[in-house]
């Protein structure tokens, strides 16, 4: 779709999506009545910033119906947020709601070239979290054999794979290099021995050097992804087959990036908080969402043709940045520097304790090491040099043997702040 027929297709479904919130969301009705907007005011969609910011914080607040603008008997699907304080976010769906993120999750499996002969192995965890099913029901529509294998029990996940021969992948970052190394332990060899050729990796931030080494351990082609249970799921953007930059379904969600401090709109290219707003919910709308996710948009049209703009690797989100000693930190920019390094395994772990003191445990890789104490000094001092230069503050480095840190098989826990200010 060419630019000018999709900006007025969504200035069309965001004038319906204000009309439907003003007559039915008393949150809406509030906050656009405190702005003086009332549904005929939308009339480009520069107007869009004259809506309200949504924030997690006022979904938690209107829980467990506030924002919903359907009847009871008209709602088909109840997700929450993962979030691990308070009051969980409460995400209907109306059987339209499931049936389009189901094939936004298709599109976004076509473009990186999933077909029907595809068998499509789900390892994420199925439950209230979206990510598992909405996926589950996109690889159903392409027309894959899909295998809900779930979270865990690495043995009979590889024994699926040889029975089955899996060739695509739904899997965490953290997972997929721990499954890398069983396989590994195991003497199997992905490429001889398995017939995986994709993964699709999420539900945690990773980084662009962590994709590279997911890719070289298991022989496959990883493909980045974005979409968060507000939004619903998994297929909000996607990595076509160029790999750089994620798609973003502009039919379906208006993207801004605004300066997370001042709320003020950004320019393509430069990086700040990512905002959405839903255009095709049905059950339950969501007006410019703050999603604390931070990106930028590629200002480039794509070599694959698709109109739909795409947005940078998130790079982190504004509530995971650490402040140690004055400085904010991303972890991922610590993620970053350990996986460029061959001699670092699979898993780190980021200690904060006592006052500001930060202590980055990193595992070895299996390989590599002639046991001379003097060639770990060397890497320590390299792991501390390069951090010192990326995150301006010196880190402790504690080497540790592989296999020693906890492994996740769901969400990574990264950091583990003990600190005392």
């Amino acid at each position: 779709m060419e630019r000018s027929a999709l900006e007025q297709l969504q200035l069309k479904r965001l004038q319906a999506t204000v009309r439907r919130l003003a007559k039915c969301v008393p949150f809406y009705q509030q906050k656009l009545a405190e702005r003086g907007i009332k549904p005929g005011d939308i009339k480009s969609l520069a107007d869009v910033r004259r809506l309200p910011f949504t924030t997690s914080a006022d979904l938690r607040a209107t829980y467990p119906k506030g924002m919903v603008t359907l009847k009871d008997g008209q709602l088909s699907r109840l997700h929450t947020s993962s979030g691990t304080t308070g009051k969980p976010k409460a995400l209907f769906f109306s059987r339209k709601d499931v049936d389009n993120a189901a094939e936004l999750m298709a599109r976004c499996l076509t473009m990186a070239g999933v077909t029907h002969l595809d068998v499509f192995q789900n390892m994420m965890t199925y439950g209230l979290f979206t990510g598992a099913l909405v996926m589950h029901y996109g690889a159903e529509k392409v027309g894959c054999l899909v295998i809900p294998s779930g979270p865990g029990n690495t043995e009979k996940q590889l024994l699926l794979m040889q029975d089955f021969r899996s060739t695509a992948l739904h899997i965490t970052p953290s997972y997929a290099l721990y499954f890398a190394g069983y396989l590994e332990s195991k003497g199997i060899d992905p490429r001889r021995d398995l017939a995986l050729s994709k993964a699709f990796v999420g539900a945690e931030p990773y980084t662009e050097e962590t994709r590279r080494k997911i890719e070289t351990l298991l022989g496959v082609d990883v493909y980045n992804s974005y979409g968060l249970s507000e939004m619903n799921g998994p297929g909000v953007a996607f990595e076509c087959e160029h790999k750089h930059g994620m798609h973003l379904w502009e039919d379906n969600f208006i993207l801004e990036i605004i300066d997370p401090h001042t709320g003020e709109p950004l320019a393509d290219g430069a990086r700040g908080e990512l905002v959405l707003t839903t255009l095709c919910r049905e059950a339950m709308p969501i007006l410019r969402y703050r999603t604390r996710d931070i990106t930028s948009v590629i200002p480039e049209p794509c070599p694959c043709g698709r109109t739909h703009r795409r947005l940078n690797r998130i790079a982190g989100r504004t509530d995971d940045m650490l402040i140690v000693r004055g400085v904010n930190i991303y972890p991922q920019q610590i993620e970053q520097i350990l996986m460029s390094l061959p001699q670092v395994g699979r898993n780190y772990l980021i200690l904060l304790d006592g006052l500001d003191e930060m202590t980055v445990k990193v595992e070895l890789a299996e390989a590599g090491f002639d046991g001379q104490v003097e060639h770990l000094v060397s890497l320590q001092n390299e792991i501390v040099s390069r951090l010192r230069a990326e995150i301006l503050t010196k880190p402790k480095i504690d080497l540790v043997p592989p296999g020693t840190l906890p492994v996740s098989e769901g969400k990574a826990r990264r950091v583990i702040d003990n600190r005392k200010l």
